[in-house]
């Protein structure tokens, strides 16, 4: 049996600069609701694992969705909610005057997420707990389908990676994180 854990495509969705919490906040709508932009070569490791695979699962969101349509032609395909990214929290209110390129404003969000603070989107805890899910689902459809592929999300694909090995599993010691 074979799972392989591969990032989305590089998102259509550019990142911007200077921009306010509440600018970014919008920001990363664009970004969920945007899809990938085809490239004119794919990693040859990753053609190869999608080839292999007799089923290919993505999440629900664009990027992914877009990602393992472009690498497989669509072929044999699920995508579940369950497998979509760890969502950044939002500030309660705007820092006045505060303004950040998306990257930075994306970082110290992603510490606050990871030190404890969530403003109603998924806690790091739970996301844990969801990536523990989502690695015995892949278990399950790798029982039944021997080699699979998920083309997912970089935070959420290491935390499945961390459970997968948790639960056995051998394979790279980091996920790669590129596109």
């Amino acid at each position: 049996m074979e799972i392989t854990l591969i990032r989305h495509g590089k998102s259509a969705c550019l990142h911007e600069r200077n921009m306010t919490s509440e600018k970014f906040s919008a920001w990363v709508k664009r970004y969920d609701d945007n899809g990938v932009i085809t490239e004119t070569a794919y990693p040859e490791e990753s053609l190869r694992k999608i080839r292999m695979a007799e089923l290919i699962v993505t999440s629900d969101l664009k990027r992914s969705i877009q990602s393992a349509a472009l690498l497989s032609n669509e072929r044999n395909t699920v995508s579940l909610p369950l497998f979509r990214e760890t969502d950044l929290p939002t500030l309660s209110s705007n820092i006045r005057g505060l303004v950040l390129h998306s990257t930075i404003w994306a970082s110290v969000l992603r510490i606050l997420w990871f030190c404890g603070y969530s403003n109603g989107k998924e806690s790091f805890r739970h996301a844990k707990q969801r990536a523990e899910t989502a690695a015995d689902h892949l278990i399950e459809l790798a029982h039944k389908h021997e080699k699979i592929a998920l083309v997912g999300h970089g935070f959420f694909n290491r935390f499945i990676a961390k459970e997968l090995v948790k639960k056995g599993w051998h394979g790279a010691r980091n996920v790669d994180s590129k596109h």
